[in-house]
């Protein structure tokens, strides 16, 4: 079989430690270990409903029962704005599950990305719609509602508020807690130290290594490598890389999650037994695959079902104890209310109830060679980037070198490098995938299908027009960038990369310097009329009167709303300036439009 030796190509050139870590000097990372370990001493795993009633000192040991009987776990998602409704929400959806027999083992904590910052910066900060817990007290008064694992899974580790959040989340009872995936790849709005966000995620991880109890660090693939790269073999040398971090350097246990863009029935289970094949210790959750979402609730409901069929099946051959999550169909549109996660979760169990005789269907030997293809490629990336790393004067045994060059380098490059691929200039990563991982693809063939939607002398007046756009996103999500950025340079718009959760005065500075026609986000995260609204006000600053193109999910939620949902700003937007766009076919009929007149011109 092929190996991509360590190293580069001409396109992709070696990597370099004076690149990587241009700093003279980083900190230490055993006094970062140290001190993790200190604080060990007086914080650690507190009481919950959860373990008392289970009678077990951590969520892993009641998994590995769970798995012994061959029962399916259920993980649902909660976190609202209010704190006091998240409390209920913990209560009710407990109490409807459970007298439906079908009664939810973990819960998801939707924590806001605010939370990321230290807290004595967070009041000053930007906040999206998730929850803010003020105190530790919160942390556990949340989870005392019902006797559910709790998952601190966003916005603890990864972030520079890493160590006070681990802390809070251990003393409210989780034995469960990331999200590491993010570290790798999420930035919060107006905070550029990476430096010391890697200071306070090794101490954390530090912190928990030490418990005396079996304390799972969690890493959400789809919020990390996973969702940028092209090859599934590629997510699993990414896993291996956090394994060898998290376990054989700090001492801790990582337990991974992914779902989210895993449409594929066949390769969503293929991963699954893939991921089983190296894990040290059972899986969180898998994620809904929550990008097949689209328009109609009955359509979403036929989604729910395929996803989570076949994450039921891969349970049932292979248990690997990560606990199934569905989605609400609501989804796609807002924040989901208690009523609606109580009724996907009596969807799931249902389901679970009804799935009996299906595996018997399936192609396994197909379902097999998948797995093993995915298997054996993931391990020849992980060899070749720790070949690579070490080559580079990169010390792949200090987990704080490891930790900031894997962020550094980010998943693009990882792969362009150590992909196991052959190299193919046609293809979105540049290289043609052992098995592909289905969203970069599936965006890509997308962005060329909207693009060839446009007729033809629409499309040659955009390309007459000379367009330069400036793109950029609101948040971390990047897939509604990704399709942007593909369509507009089928179109021939030239491209101003204005980054991903990139601040609105960044952008605008990116857009006067590149002399952009226009600028365009995508937004996700529930902050897009504060977000527009100041990017306005910089571009205005700078002397600039350009068109700004918003699109994604355009809700905010209200500062005097009771419901913590949030609600669609659209004419809001339009009121700020804004040219809303709930389709991207929606701004390329506006381009049409501003190219007609500039050829008047």
């Amino acid at each position: 079989m092929k190996m991509t030796l360590p190293g580069g190509t001409a396109e992709e050139p070696r990597l370099a430690r004076a690149e990587i870590f241009p700093e003279p000097e980083l900190p230490d990372a055993a006094a970062l270990i140290a001190r993790g370990r200190t604080l060990a001493r007086t914080v650690t795993v507190g009481p919950s409903p959860f373990l008392a009633e289970q009678g077990v000192s951590c969520e892993n040991d009641y998994k590995r029962r769970a798995m012994a009987e061959g029962r399916v776990m259920l993980h649902a998602q909660i976190g609202f704005r209010d704190p006091a409704r998240s409390r209920r929400a913990w209560a009710e959806i407990h109490e409807r599950t459970a007298k439906a027999g079908q009664a939810v083992e973990r819960y998801g904590i939707c924590l806001d990305f605010s939370m990321g910052y230290p807290p004595a910066e967070r009041a000053r900060r930007p906040r999206g719609t998730g929850m803010i817990l003020e105190r530790p007290e919160d942390f556990a008064a949340l989870t005392a509602m019902a006797p559910v694992a709790p998952h601190f899974g966003d916005f603890v580790l990864g972030t520079p508020a890493a160590v006070e959040n681990t802390a809070a989340a251990l003393q409210a009872g989780a034995t469960a807690i990331g999200n590491l995936g993010q570290f790798c790849t999420f930035r919060l709005p107006h905070w550029n130290d990476d430096v010391a966000t890697t200071e306070a995620t090794l101490a954390a991880l530090a912190l928990i290594a030490a418990q005396p109890v079996e304390v799972a660090v969690h890493s959400n693939l789809d919020d990390g490598f996973a969702a940028l790269m092209t090859d599934l073999a590629s997510v699993l040398g990414v896993v291996l890389i956090e394994q060898h971090i998290v376990e054989r350097l700090i001492g801790g246990r990582i337990a991974h999650c992914y779902g989210h863009s895993f449409s594929r029935p066949l390769t969503r289970m293929a991963f699954q037994h893939a991921l089983a094949g190296v894990a040290t210790g059972p899986g969180t959750m898998v994620y809904g695959n929550t990008t097949i979402y689209g328009e109609g609730m009955g359509a979403n409901y036929a989604a729910l079902g395929s996803y989570l069929l076949a994450d039921i099946l891969a349970q049932r051959r292979r248990p690997s104890g990560h606990a199934i999550n569905a989605v609400p169909v609501t989804e796609a549109e807002r924040i989901p209310d208690i009523d609606e996660v109580a009724e996907a979760q009596r969807f799931a169990g249902r389901l679970i109830e009804r799935a009996d005789g299906w595996d018997a269907m399936l192609d396994h030997a197909e379902l097999d060679a998948t797995a093993a293809l995915i298997l054996e490629g993931g391990r020849r990336f992980h060899a070749c980037a720790m070949a690579g790393f070490a080559e580079a004067g990169i010390d792949t045994g200090n987990p704080f070198e490891m930790l900031l060059a894997l962020r550094r380098i980010g998943p693009r490059r990882l792969e362009r490098l150590y992909g196991q691929g052959d190299p193919d200039a046609d293809r979105p990563g540049g290289r043609r995938p052992l098995v592909e991982a289905t969203t970069i693809g599936e965006l890509d063939r997308l962005a060329e299908k909207t693009a060839g939607g446009l007729a033809a002398r629409d499309r040659a007046r955009i390309a007459a027009a000379g367009f330069r756009a400036c793109v950029a996103t609101s948040d971390v999500h990047e897939f509604g960038k990704i399709l942007l950025d593909g369509t507009l340079r089928r179109l021939g718009v030239g491209l101003v990369d204005a980054g991903v959760s990139s601040d609105p005065e960044m952008v605008a500075r990116a857009a006067k310097a590149a002399n952009a026609d226009f600028v365009a986000v995508s937004t996700y995260n529930g902050v897009a009329l504060d977000y527009i609204s100041a990017l306005k006000r910089s571009l205005a600053g700078l002397g600039l009167d350009l068109p700004v193109f918003v699109g994604g999910r355009l809700n905010q939620i209200p500062d005097a709303s009771n419901s913590s949902l949030p609600v669609d700003v659209g004419a809001e937007l339009e009121a700020a300036g804004a040219i809303v766009c709930r389709r991207i076919e929606d701004m390329l009929k506006r381009l049409v439009a501003i190219a007609e007149r500039r050829a008047a011109r």
